[in-house]
C-alpha cells in the first residue's frame, strides 16, 4: 500500500520540483531550453504509451492471436477521441498564445491557462492509475516495479513541465510563491485522476486492456496536438528533436530495466 501511495504521488512531486525553479532562476526560461524540454516531455510520453501501455494491453490478450490487437486499437482511438472532445468543449489558453480555444468564456487568463494544463495532465494521471491497477490485479505483463517506472518517468517529464508553467507566470509579474503554487497545482489532477482510474479499473478488470490503450491514446493526443507543434514552431526545433530522443530512450530504459 505504501508503494502504491508513493507511486501515485511521484508525478505530482516532479511538477512541484519543476515549479520551484522560480526560486532559483531570475530570468524567463530561454527559448532553447524550452524547446529541448518540450521535446523531452514528448519523448517520455510516447515511450510510456508504447512500452508501458500499448504493449501490455496486447500482451494481456495474447491468447487471442491476431485479434489481440483489437483492444489496443479500440482503446487507443477512444482515448484520442475523448481528449479531442475535452479539448473542444473546455475553454483554455495555451502558453505562448493570446487566443483562447474552446467555447467562449469569461474566465481569467490564469484560469484558462490552468484549464489547458489540466487537459494536458489528465492523461498522465490516467496512465499512472491504470498501470498500478494492472500491477495490483496480478497481471503478469505489468509488475509493480514497472508501474513505479511509469510514475517515475512521468515525474521526470513533469519537472520541466512545471518549470515551463511557473516561469512564464513569474515573467508576467506574479510573485515567486504565486507562480510556484499555480505551477504545482497544475499537477494535482494527476494523482486525483490516477486514483479515479485505479478504483474504476479494479472493478472492471476485463476491460483493463482497453483502459491501458485508452490512456495511451489520450497521451498521444496531447503530444501531437500540443507538445510537438510548440516544440517545432520557430527556431531551434532541432533541440526539441534531440530532447525527444533523450526522453524516449530514458523512458524505454526505465520500463525495461525496472520491468
Amino acid at each position: 500500500m505504501t508503494t502504491l501511495i508513493i507511486g501515485l504521488l511521484i508525478p505530482l512531486l516532479g511538477t512541484m520540483l519543476g515549479s520551484a525553479f522560480v526560486f532559483f532562476m531570475r530570468d524567463e526560461m530561454s527559448i532553447r531550453l524550452q524547446k529541448w524540454l518540450l521535446g523531452f516531455a514528448s519523448g517520455v510520453m510516447v515511450a510510456a504509451s508504447v512500452w508501458s501501455l500499448l504493449i501490455p494491453a496486447m500482451d494481456m490478450v495474447a491468447d487471442s492471436g491476431r485479434w489481440s490487437v483489437v483492444p489496443a486499437a479500440v482503446g487507443f482511438l477512444l482515448g484520442m477521441g475523448f481528449l479531442l472532445m475535452v479539448d473542444d468543449l473546455t475553454p483554455h489558453l495555451h502558453l505562448g498564445t493570446d487566443k483562447p480555444e474552446g467555447p467562449r468564456s469569461r474566465l481569467s487568463r490564469t484560469a484558462m491557462l490552468a484549464m489547458a494544463v489540466t487537459i494536458h495532465n489528465m492523461p498522465e494521471g490516467m496512465a499512472v492509475g491504470v498501470v498500478f491497477a494492472g500491477a495490483e490485479s496480478g497481471i503478469s505483463s505489468i509488475s509493480l516495479t514497472s508501474a513505479v517506472a511509469v510514475a517515475l518517468g512521468i515525474a521526470i517529464q513533469n519537472v520541466p513541465e512545471g518549470a515551463i508553467i511557473s516561469m512564464p507566470m513569474r515573467a508576467a509579474g506574479n510573485s515567486r510563491w504565486r507562480s510556484f503554487v499555480i505551477g504545482s497545482l497544475s499537477g494535482v489532477v494527476e494523482p486525483v485522476g490516477a486514483v479515479a482510474v485505479l478504483l474504476l479499473a479494479s472493478l472492471l478488470v476485463p476491460v483493463l486492456p482497453y483502459m491501458l490503450a485508452f490512456a495511451a491514446g489520450a497521451m498521444f493526443y496531447v503530444v501531437i496536438e500540443e507538445l510537438i507543434p510548440e516544440a517545432s514552431f520557430g527556431q531551434h526545433s532541432n533541440l526539441s528533436t534531440i530532447g525527444f530522443s533523450f526522453g524516449f530512450v530514458l523512458m524505454m530504459v526505465l520500463d525495461v530495466v525496472m520491468g
